[in-house]
């Protein structure tokens, strides 16, 4: 993970450093998002179709390779952008066997616990990154740090390779594409996933607006754009302490805190409509990503419904329909804040975000409810 977005980070600096273009330099994050749907949608079935392990290191090495071929001396803009654009594609096939490596590693009461740890660490080092990243490229330049970028994956696909068990794979047909699109229909065929793939994928695309107004609102408040950082990581550190707190509750708690974890990643957002300081904004967001935590109670259900032969296609559609529906609710709010006042956007962003998320997750939890709770009581007579 700190490969990645020190690549993003590395690579964004030597473009400008080259072409001296802010749109072109934003690029590199805009290709690092789009990719994850192509990837998602064409490739998923390629995490059950072979070994998760050997899935692992060849990504690993694939996206080594990549990196390796930025360092060629005078490489155009455009094939860099393109090596990003494939790196890209191959992040959710890696991020979907990782996942469904975890159904065969933990026991079903862990799993959550897990998934939660790699959300968790993701977050540190999206805060670590980004921060590391931009210092180490002012110190030893950008070439330098995607060469030291090409060595994180090789090192992560030898302790994949050197430290995970084998993991059987499924059952394979002649074409991947055709077995990706099968269990794409499967997913969103099936009444109890449908929902649960959904909620996961809608309560962070609302939670996630005040993220791309983050500048734009603090330029509001009349506070300096530095102040912005403020928010970024706000959010960040709630969503972490979120995960591990919530992580030593038992299942059962989890489940019941399913609804008030909802709510508590998408209200804080409405407070914006009175214009709270940058201190009060960066609280507010840090109760917003604690509510993210509501996915430890979602995890073990949508893996209970999910057949165990797409697992993998699963886990993959899920990971890239987050970051494609992330990049396009950050980018519609940068849209909207360009006519409507930044505060009101993020305020109309909670207000819809919790309508919508408390009305699919009424469709989500109610085929579950009774295998929580047991049979409804009946009055007496």
């Amino acid at each position: 993970m700190l490969g990645t977005i020190a690549a993003q980070v590395a690579l964004s600096i030597l473009i400008f450093e080259r072409t001296g273009s802010p749109l072109l330099s934003a690029l590199v994050l805009a290709c690092s998002f789009l990719p994850y749907a192509v990837g998602g949608v064409l490739l998923s079935s390629i995490a059950d179709r072979f070994p998760a392990r050997r899935v692992l290191v060849v990504c690993d090495l694939a996206t080594a390779i990549c990196i390796a071929l930025m360092l060629i001396p005078g490489l155009p803009v455009g094939a860099l952008l393109g090596l990003l654009l494939l790196t890209g594609v191959i992040a959710p096939v890696f991020a979907g066997a990782r996942s469904a490596s975890l159904a065969h590693l933990l026991p079903v009461e862990l799993f959550p616990v897990g998934r939660s740890l790699l959300r968790a660490i993701s977050q540190l080092t999206v805060l670590a990154g980004f921060a590391v990243g931009a210092a180490a490229a002012a110190a030893v330049g950008a070439p330098w740090l995607l060469a030291v970028d090409v060595v994180t994956f090789l090192v992560s696909a030898v302790l994949i390779g050197v430290g995970t068990p084998y993991s059987p794979a499924g059952e394979r047909s002649r074409s991947t594409v055709r077995d990706s699109w099968s269990g794409l229909r499967y997913l969103f065929a099936h009444p109890r996933l449908r929902p649960l793939i959904l909620l996961t994928w809608v309560a962070p695309a609302f939670s996630a607006v005040p993220d791309g107004l983050a500048v734009a609102y603090t330029a509001q408040t009349g506070a300096a754009a530095a102040a912005a950082g403020a928010l970024f990581t706000g959010y960040a550190a709630g969503t972490v302490l979120g995960e591990l707190v919530v992580a030593r509750f038992t299942p059962s708690l989890r489940r019941r805190l399913v609804v008030p974890l909802l709510l508590a990643s998408q209200l804080p957002a409405i407070a914006f409509l009175v214009r709270p300081s940058v201190p009060v904004a960066a609280v507010l967001l840090a109760v917003s990503g604690a509510g993210y935590a509501f996915n430890q109670a979602i995890d073990p259900m949508i893996l209970a419904a999910a057949d165990p032969a797409y697992r993998g296609r699963l886990f993959t559609v899920q990971t890239s329909g987050l970051m494609a529906i992330q990049g396009v609710s950050i980018a519609l709010a940068g849209v909207v804040g360009s006519f409507v006042a930044p505060n009101l956007t993020i305020a109309a962003a909670g207000v819809c975000g919790t309508i919508i998320t408390l009305l699919i997750a009424r469709n989500a939890l109610g085929v579950h409810r009774q295998r929580w709770l047991g049979p409804p009581l009946r009055p007496r007579v």
